[in-house]
């Protein structure tokens, strides 16, 4: 198999991170591939906000457990988060989105990192505090949250696991 399908067959949803801040050539490596990633009649809306600082990823994974009524951190300890948004006035807004995300994590397993894709983002930048962390970031009021990427080096690999027989259709 290639390198390419290796990648795409050897990816998986990393829950435990090191502490160690991913470096700015690997985060740049992961937004480019999000920002690549295809959209809708190249509209290219997505918007990417990467967040390294510990303070504020923090304040992210309370805001994202208190959507699931949870206090546990429900980004695994990983040291950056890149939230994705979307122009909700653009009809694929989710799906442009969610290749972005795909993307990402595609191109984080490429480079040595893990990655998950961490839900609630929509809700969490429906809150007023999310709303007012969009305006400080310039996000438009129109955009919402597609997703959360978080990312860092991997603590715990998980295993791997067989895939369920009979999920494709030949015709």
């Amino acid at each position: 198999m290639n390198e390419t399908m290796n990648t795409l067959i050897g990816r998986r949803s990393v829950r435990s991170y090191k502490k160690e801040q991913i470096t700015k050539e690997e985060l740049d490596a992961v937004l480019t591939a999000g920002i690549w990633a295809p959209t809708g009649m190249n509209r290219q809306h997505t918007r990417l906000v990467a967040v390294t600082d510990p303070h504020l990823v923090k304040k992210l994974s309370l805001m994202n457990a208190a959507v699931m009524g949870s206090d546990s951190d429900p980004f695994y300890g990983a040291p950056c988060v890149v939230i994705v948004f979307g122009d909700s006035n653009v009809y694929t807004y989710v799906e442009d989105g969610s290749l972005a995300m795909g993307n990402m994590m595609n191109a984080a397993h490429s480079i040595g990192l893990g990655s998950c894709w961490i839900h609630r983002a929509r809700e969490m930048f429906e809150s007023e505090e999310g709303r007012a962390l969009m305006a400080e970031w310039g996000i438009p009021e129109s955009y919402k949250g597609v997703g959360n990427c978080i990312l860092g080096y991997t603590d715990n690999p998980p295993a791997d696991r067989p895939r369920l027989e009979g999920r494709t259709v030949i015709v």
